[in-house]
């Protein structure tokens, strides 16, 4: 080491280390973020497809929405078999397989002559193709190399949710009107396809292998007497199931509005391309709003950013169903502002708890056994809001449910001992 300080070639080739360092530490948030912008992004223009499909299908609103409500459930039951093949196959095989299965998928789908065709192609493949793109893998995968800092950094790859958000409804939206509905799928299925061969060629088998002091602590972990932290000793905690419960209602929350909000909007006489550029937009602001949460989660605590963010929801679904008796665009507006910039916004905190409270090998795959609360929770809300509006002819009733799911999330943490003293509760593991 002493050498290294006094010889300028050491010096400069430790620069160039670390340069390196850095470099490759940027590249794995950047395929992070590209990887999850791609997958949730393409299962999102859900939104936009829903009125053209619908006719298209001679398909009511209920069947529709149980489309978007199986994605959500085949997403949260897929999350577990995810979190255990980042584990035990690598980076490269689980994207390459999520690309593929995502890819088919849609491109399937503009061949579709009946509803339960779209339910598998969009429905069941789309789930599992997002899943193998998702944050379990991106949480796995960052937990490797980032030790500090955590919120922040679960922040960045989460954010592509909003950015998928922006660029591909509105796309979407100038396909349908220029193409259809079917060429349209078949167009954004191949457009997955094709990133096939870059993951081919990067270099996941290094990234996979994780940082050198992760793998000597994960050694160190697995030598203890109660070893590291698995699914298996994770799911007895309360603060497991506390995060499960925010998880699963924060879905409730944010799927009973979003899958229906574009269709919605055009019920209310608004334009077809303005309603998708308003969903676009909240998925923009949602890019800023969960970076800021997962700042301040690191300064101001996880429980107080996170509260923040459950009354802004409330505020913008609120302004939503005023939209149906003042539709004014600036309700729209206010919609877009508060609901979009903490749309996404409770991921990184509830990765930034099992990051911290489950540390180890385990992160993948427990978190993808805590998406199935999510798979659930979205599909329940989707599902139950498309349900209510066949049954009231409105969307009043769906959207209350919103406003619920969202005081249910931001009590279980601070009605959790567990996760409002930020400690797993369980003695055996104390």
């Amino acid at each position: 080491m002493q050498h290294g300080l006094n010889d300028p070639d050491a010096g400069a080739a430790g620069q160039n280390a670390s340069e390196a360092s850095r470099a490759f530490l940027v590249a794995l948030l950047v395929l992070t973020f590209l990887m999850n912008t791609v997958g949730r992004g393409i299962t999102e223009t859900f939104a936009v497809f829903l009125l053209p499909v619908e006719r298209g299908l001679g398909a009511t609103r209920a069947e529709m929405a149980a489309a978007y409500s199986l994605f959500a459930m085949a997403y949260g039951f897929s999350a577990p078999f995810t979190g255990q093949l980042i584990d035990r196959l690598g980076a490269r095989v689980t994207y390459g397989f999520g690309l593929a299965v995502l890819g088919i998928g849609y491109f399937m789908a503009g061949f579709a002559t009946s509803v339960w065709h779209y339910y598998l192609c969009v429905g069941l493949l789309g789930g599992l193709g997002s899943a193998a793109l998702g944050m379990v893998i991106a949480s796995s995968l960052l937990s490797r190399w980032f030790t500090t800092r955590i919120g922040s950094i679960m922040s960045l790859p989460y954010a592509a949710v909003g950015a998928g958000m922006l660029l591909l409804p509105p796309l979407t939206q100038l396909l349908l009107d220029r193409y259809g509905w079917r060429s349209t799928h078949h167009l954004l299925g191949a457009g997955v396809l094709l990133f096939i061969p870059l993951i081919m060629v990067l270099p996941l088998g290094r990234i996979t292998q994780g940082s050198p002091e992760w793998q000597v602590k994960r050694q160190q972990a697995a030598q203890l007497p109660k070893g590291i932290w698995r699914v298996s000793t994770a799911v007895r905690t309360s603060a497991f199931w506390g995060l499960a419960s925010a998880y699963f209602w924060t879905s409730v929350a944010a799927y009973s509005v979003l899958p229906h909000s574009v269709a919605y909007l055009v019920e209310q006489g608004f334009d077809p391309l303005v309603a998708a550029s308003a969903f676009g937009f909240t998925g923009a602001l949602s890019v800023v709003g969960i970076i800021t949460i997962g700042w301040l989660s690191d300064r101001i605590g996880r429980k107080q950013a996170v509260s923040l963010s459950y009354v802004l929801s409330m505020l913008g679904t609120s302004s939503l169903i005023l939209v149906a008796v003042f539709p004014s665009l600036l309700l729209v507006y206010g919609f877009v502002l508060f609901f979009g910039l903490m749309q996404g916004a409770r991921g990184p905190i509830i990765l930034a708890f099992i990051t911290v409270l489950f540390p180890g090998g385990g992160v993948g795959a427990i978190f993808g056994t805590m998406s199935l609360a999510m798979g659930v929770g979205a599909g329940l809300g989707s599902f139950t809001s498309g349900w209510l509006h066949e049954l009231t002819g409105a969307y009043y009733a769906s959207f209350l449910i919103g406003v619920m799911g969202s005081l249910l999330g931001l009590a279980s943490f601070w009605l959790v001992p567990s996760l409002r003293h930020e400690r797993h509760g369980a003695a055996s593991r104390e």
